[in-house]
């Protein structure tokens, strides 16, 4: 924003009229109309009472630490994309770094300018000599990463990282990296997996990678219950149908456990009251549970960590879920079967 509308935000956030502000500095109503329409300034003399008046202080009055709003950094990065466009890459840098001038403690603005020069190099940057203008972006980077707001400083860092990775230097990369947050704002794990790929300790980014996949579909099995569960209660019976099969997909496409295949349905079977579909999909789950995961199996975790189900889980699972045959009437004729009656002798139920 420029001074007169900050003057006009500030004064109708204190609940002050242009005749108080007016009296106030012993100038004319018309006098402060100008200053907030941006057709005159106040004298300099006037502008630290004018700053505490509207409880604020002289740089943001005069616009030097500049927030802009995400949507006003968008506008301006379109219209930078435009000009690279229509005009080339030099035209667009030009009214990048006007921008970056007229709002220099804008880090918003600052970091997605310096990206977008970034990638401009490569689209448009084909017949000029990129090594000028690398030189000022990396220069940007390292502006925002000395940021106070840690979302905007790891992204300006990951840049740096990049570039420091493919100069070799990784001690230094590894420095910064180690500094980052947990996830929070960047894909730590996968800068740490590709840092590794750059020093050639390819079995340490496959096993970090694996275990960030493993961990991925653990998320994603949640996030799926969670969703058939909120259909089930918007009686979207059909959906929470498709979503159970998506669930059993994705145990089936990224190897994990056979339990997990049979999950979403038997809780879905269950909340409906379904129980000739759960006692269907009773027997194959309670056997399933009896069978050992060997992940090493699977080309997705060749490097991860052995990953065995604890020798008790599975016979636990089992108890569980006989002894709720016990409160389903319509289920406890089950008892009688051979193979769970076998079951129910192996894991001590009467």
């Amino acid at each position: 924003m420029k001074i007169n509308e900050i003057i006009h935000k500030k004064r109708l956030e204190q609940g002050l009229t242009q005749e108080q502000i007016a009296n106030s500095l012993g100038v004319s109503i018309p006098a402060v109309n100008k200053w907030e329409k941006g057709k005159s300034y106040p004298d300099i003399t006037l502008l630290p009472p004018l700053a505490r008046l509207l409880n604020t202080d002289l740089n943001t009055l005069l616009s030097f630490q500049e927030d802009l709003s995400e949507k006003e950094v968008a506008l301006m990065i379109n219209k930078v994309s435009e000009i690279f466009e229509k005009q080339g890459y030099e035209a667009g840098y030009e009214k990048a770094i006007h921008k970056i001038k007229e709002f220099p403690n804008c880090n918003l603005l600052i970091v997605n300018m310096a990206t977008l020069l970034d990638g401009g190099l490569i689209l448009y940057g084909k017949d000029i000599n990129k090594d000028d203008y690398e030189e000022v972006i990396v220069s940007l980077y390292e502006k925002v990463a000395k940021s106070n707001d840690m979302n905007l400083r790891e992204q300006a860092q990951s840049q740096l990282i990049h570039r420091l990775m493919q100069n070799n230097n990784y001690d230094k990369a590894q420095e910064i990296l180690d500094t980052f947050s947990a996830e929070r704002f960047v894909d730590k794990k996968q800068i740490q997996a590709n840092l590794y790929i750059a020093k050639g300790e390819l079995d340490k980014a496959a096993k970090l990678i694996e275990e960030k996949l493993l961990s991925t579909t653990n998320n994603l099995h949640t996030s799926l219950m969670t969703l058939m569960e909120i259909a089930i209660q918007e009686d979207r019976i059909d959906d929470g149908n498709y979503i159970a099969d998506v669930d059993k997909k994705v145990a089936q496409l990224f190897d994990l456990w056979e339990y997990n295949q049979y999950v979403a349905h038997y809780q879905l079977y269950e909340s409906l009251g379904n129980n000739a579909e759960r006692i269907q999909l009773l027997l194959p789950m309670l056997k399933s549970l009896t069978k050992k995961w060997d992940i090493h199996k699977s080309p997705l975790y060749r490097h991860i960590q052995k990953k065995e189900i604890g020798k008790k889980m599975g016979p636990n699972l089992q108890k569980a879920i006989i002894q709720s045959i016990d409160s389903n009437e319509e289920m406890t004729y089950l008892k009688d079967d051979s193979e769970i009656k076998d079951l129910m002798k192996q894991l001590n139920i009467e």
